[in-house]
């Protein structure tokens, strides 16, 4: 049996409490793709933890936790993530990597800052990590696959190609000091030695477990707004953020992906440049964002100021209908106890039409929300176990974004620990 757990809007929505806790009934928890350029908090009786590239499975025991062949896969990050944790008291995770896992180079993170210059006042509010620069690489053909690491002669020829290409742009499009093929030979071996303990033949090693009946959880980074293909292009990441690509970034079957949680924020947040239809200002934005989250809203990576605005129904459902949702989690209800009314955006006005449907980015950016306000619970909703026991209002604004969406909201999460989740 195999669960996604993925966003349903621009990524920060709180997935990584979700998958550290449904990881509590799983064997095996995957990171599909990505790479350490966004984060997932999660608290626990070991403490609060930023994690980046490590699946949000690493704290339980009887987890394997697995890093796909989908993600950008920065060898000294991982290894400073892993030490993070075990000096925090943390047993060291059972961990395998990919061979076929791509390795993001510091050239990539140096070409990734190099472009954001360049374009200055229209750049694409890159985290600055070398993501865009790595998944080029990979699909240009150039990159560097994990098992290529040992094999030194074609790594030797791999590196020679790279740098005369780079070498290009670093001398005349940057002007930046040139690539070392034996500078990068030397890193490449270095690296090597890092990851070869959790190198494995993870599709393999998927095949059988899947053959054993073991329960996998396939753990998103961002969400469906940041897709290349169907979100708010060309603000958007580099690798596809929908569950359909799980099964690509892991190495398994499209037809064993049983179940896709699609997770919500109670309001919306947002990382990054492009359009966000429902954004708000000012003080109104600045106490939902001091209000928000687990230490206010700001980037669990970047440590940036998220943009925040309030739900929004139309991206949502869209998110929903991408990802193939057969679920719903909303997530930080409870920041929102403060509020006499709360807005949820219903539909976009475009050029004086309405539309419920989410649009491409060039009518997006025409778009206006169209606002229904409902009345807010005035009051503090942590602590409460029991759906039935939240505050009539409350009940009534999970039920309009449940309306809205065509989905069954399952879980409603009102506080940032493990434990503080609702059940309907």
């Amino acid at each position: 049996m195999v669960k996604a757990v993925v966003g349903a809007n621009w990524g920060d929505e709180g997935k990584g409490k979700i998958t550290d806790m449904l990881a509590a009934e799983s064997d095996i928890v995957i990171r599909f793709q990505g790479g350490a350029n966004a984060g997932h908090t999660i608290i626990n009786h070991y403490g609060r933890f930023a994690l980046h590239l490590l699946p949000s499975g690493v704290f339980y025991d009887h987890i394997t936790s697995i890093i796909g062949n989908g993600v950008a896969l920065n060898i000294p990050a991982l290894a400073k993530e892993l030490e993070s944790l075990t000096s925090a008291g943390v047993p060291m995770p059972k961990l395998l990597v990919s061979d076929r896992a791509q390795i993001l180079m510091p050239y990539h993170i140096l070409f990734d800052a190099c472009e954001e210059e360049r374009l200055a006042g229209r750049s694409f509010g890159s985290t600055k990590s070398g993501i865009a620069p790595f998944y080029s690489d990979k699909y240009a053909k150039i990159g560097i696959q994990v098992s290529e690491l040992f094999h030194e002669d074609i790594l030797r020829e791999r590196v020679e190609k790279i740098c005369t290409l780079k070498n290009v742009l670093l001398e005349h499009l940057y002007h930046k000091p040139l690539l070392q093929p034996d500078e990068l030979m030397e890193q490449l071996r270095e690296y090597r030695d890092i990851i070869a303990p959790y190198v494995c033949d993870v599709s393999a090693y998927l095949y059988q477990a899947l053959k054993g009946g073991k329960k996998i959880l396939l753990e998103g980074q961002l969400g469906s707004m940041k897709d290349p293909d169907h979100g708010i292009y060309p603000m958007v990441t580099s690798s596809s953020t929908l569950a359909a690509y799980g099964a690509i970034g892991a190495g398994i079957p499209p037809y064993a992906i049983n179940e896709v949680v699609v997770v919500c924020k109670a309001y919306s947040s947002a990382v990054g440049g492009g359009a966000f239809v429902s954004e708000i200002f000012g003080d109104e934005a600045e106490e939902l964002r001091r209000r928000g989250g687990d230490k206010g809203e700001y980037g669990a990576t970047t440590g940036r100021p998220r943009r925040v605005g309030w739900f929004d129904a139309v991206a949502s459902r869209y998110g929903c209908r991408i990802q193939g949702a057969t679920e719903v989690v909303i997530t930080i209800l409870d920041a929102l106890g403060y509020l006499d009314e709360i807005p949820i955006c219903v539909g976009y006005e475009i050029d004086g039409k309405v539309t419920k449907d989410f649009p491409t980015t060039g009518w997006l950016e025409k778009a206006k929300p169209v606002w229904e306000v409902l009345p807010g619970w005035k009051c503090d909703i942590r602590g409460i176990r029991n759906y039935e026991e939240l505050p009539e209002n409350c009940r009534r604004y999970i039920e309009r974004i449940e309306q809205e969406l065509g989905v069954p909201v399952k879980m409603v999460s009102n506080g940032p620990g493990r434990e503080e989740i609702i059940y309907r």
